[in-house]
C-alpha cells in the first residue's frame, strides 16, 4: 500500500469523520461535495471534531490543527481527485445518485485511483460496472464516531483485484482502524447485519404506536446494559440516512417502509430534526 492522497466524496456526518481521521494519521485529504455552501458547513464540523479528538483521544492542539490544515476542499470532482490514490465515497444511500456519481468519477479519476464505497446497506457489485474499473472497486465501511468505534469493514466483490483488497486493508490499519476483511458480499456487512434489524424493529414499534422512542430506548438500555438505545443510534447516524433506506424499500413495494419514510420526512426531516448534527432528532442534544 503506497497511498498518500485520499479524496473523501461527501462531507456529511460520516464523510467528515473519515476525512478528519485520515488527515490526523498523516494523509493528504481532499474533500469533495456538491457546492461551496455544503463545504463551508463541513469546515465548521471539522472544527467541532478537533475538540472531540482532544477530549476523547487526548490529541494535542498541534495534532488536530495539523490534521485540519491537511484537508483541502473542492466542488469540482475532477480537481478533487486529480492526485487521488484512493477515493472514499460517502454520499447518500440512493442507488441512482451513487450510480451517477461513479459514472462521472470513472471518467475523471486517474487510472491509478482506487474507489471505495462506504455504503451501509448496498452492495459494491451494484455499482462496479458504473465505475469503469470494477477490479479497483470495493466497499470500505466505517461505524459512526470512528475515533472511538474504530472498525473498518473491507468487503470485496467478485471482480475486486486481490492486491487492491489487501492494500485497502492496510490503509484501514494505517488510519487507526481495526480492519475487518469480508471475502464475500453481504448486505449490511457484519455490523449492520446485526444492527439494522434492531433499528428496523425499533422504528416499527414507533410507527405502529406501540411505544415512544424514550421508552423503547430505555427498554434496550436497561435490559441489555447497552450504552445507547436504537433511537439514540439513529440520531447519531442521522435521520436522513434512515429515511433514504426506508425510501428505497418503499419504492420496492414495501408498504411498511412507505409509512416509515413518510413519518420520518414529515415529523423530523421537514422540521429540521436530523439528529445529533442539528441538535435534535428523536431526542434533543
Amino acid at each position: 500500500m503506497n497511498y498518500k492522497n485520499i479524496t473523501v466524496a461527501g462531507s456529511g456526518i460520516l464523510g467528515s469523520q473519515i476525512a478528519f481521521q485520515t488527515a490526523l494519521k498523516g494523509f493528504n485529504v481532499s474533500v469533495y461535495d456538491i457546492n461551496d455552501e455544503v463545504l463551508a458547513r463541513a469546515k465548521e464540523h471539522f472544527k467541532c471534531l478537533m475538540g472531540n479528538y482532544q477530549k476523547d483521544l487526548i490529541a494535542t492542539q498541534e495534532e488536530v490543527h495539523t490534521a485540519y490544515e491537511r484537508i483541502t476542499y473542492s466542488c469540482d470532482l475532477a480537481a478533487a481527485v486529480a492526485d487521488a490514490d484512493l477515493v472514499i465515497e460517502a454520499i447518500p444511500e440512493v442507488v441512482q445518485i451513487k450510480t451517477d456519481f461513479y459514472t462521472k468519477l470513472g471518467q475523471v479519476a486517474p487510472e491509478k485511483t482506487i474507489f471505495a464505497t462506504n455504503t451501509s446497506t448496498l452492495l459494491p457489485s451494484m455499482f462496479a460496472e458504473a465505475t469503469g474499473r470494477p477490479e479497483k472497486f470495493l466497499a470500505l465501511h466505517f461505524a459512526n464516531e470512528i475515533r472511538k468505534n474504530n472498525t473498518a469493514e473491507i468487503m470485496k466483490h467478485a471482480q475486486t483485484d486481490t492486491k487492491v483488497f489487501e492494500d485497502v486493508i492496510e490503509f484501514a490499519k494505517a488510519i487507526g482502524m481495526v480492519a475487518l476483511p469480508l471475502y464475500k458480499e453481504q448486505p449490511g456487512y457484519i455490523l449492520n447485519s446485526l444492527l439494522v434489524p434492531l433499528l428496523d424493529t425499533a422504528q416499527s414499534l414507533l410507527i405502529d404506536e406501540v411505544a415512544d422512542p424514550e421508552t423503547i430506548d430505555k427498554t434496550w438500555r436497561v435490559a441489555t446494559g447497552a450504552p445507547l438505545g436504537p433511537f439514540a443510534i439513529l440520531d447519531l447516524v442521522g435521520i436522513t440516512t434512515a429515511y433514504n433506506i426506508a425510501s428505497v424499500k418503499a419504492k420496492e413495494g414495501n408498504k411498511h417502509s412507505k409509512k416509515l419514510a413518510h413519518f420520518l420526512r414529515t415529523e423530523y426531516i421537514d422540521k429540521g430534526k436530523l439528529g445529533v448534527a442539528t441538535g435534535e432528532g428523536f431526542f434533543k442534544y
